[in-house]
């Protein structure tokens, strides 16, 4: 059973930075582009940013670029989103992502506030 596990998420002030991890497990991470997602109640998950296998390419929302940074590590399974300049308007659950034989799989999500 694939296993996408988020960590990192927090209460943060504008301005301010967090990472968020997403460790992966059940399958060959190595091989799967990951992305991550962001869902704020009420509103259609958006994605933020995507990383490809072997993470030599990468795209982001408009709206993050130049502040985010995504990244994996594949010998330790994990994707990262380091998050720098923050705003409210970044306030959400962070979800990991990973499209697997044509099922998206996700993690159970990681609350991100940016609030004084």
């Amino acid at each position: 059973q694939v296993q996408l596990v988020e960590s990192g998420g927090g209460l943060v002030q504008p301005g301010g930075s967090l990472r968020l991890s997403c460790a992966a497990s059940e399958f060959t991470f190595s091989f799967y582009r990951m992305s991550w997602y962001r869902q704020v109640s009420g509103k259609e998950r958006e994605l933020v940013a995507g990383i490809s296998s072997a993470g030599g390419s990468t795209n982001y929302v408009d709206s993050v670029k130049g502040r985010f940074t995504i990244s994996r590590d594949n010998a330790k399974n994990t994707v990262y989103l380091q998050m720098n300049s923050l705003k409210p308007e970044d306030t959400a659950i962070y979800y990991c992502n990973a499209y697997i034989g044509g099922v998206a799989y996700w993690g159970q999500g990681t609350q991100v506030t940016v609030s004084s």
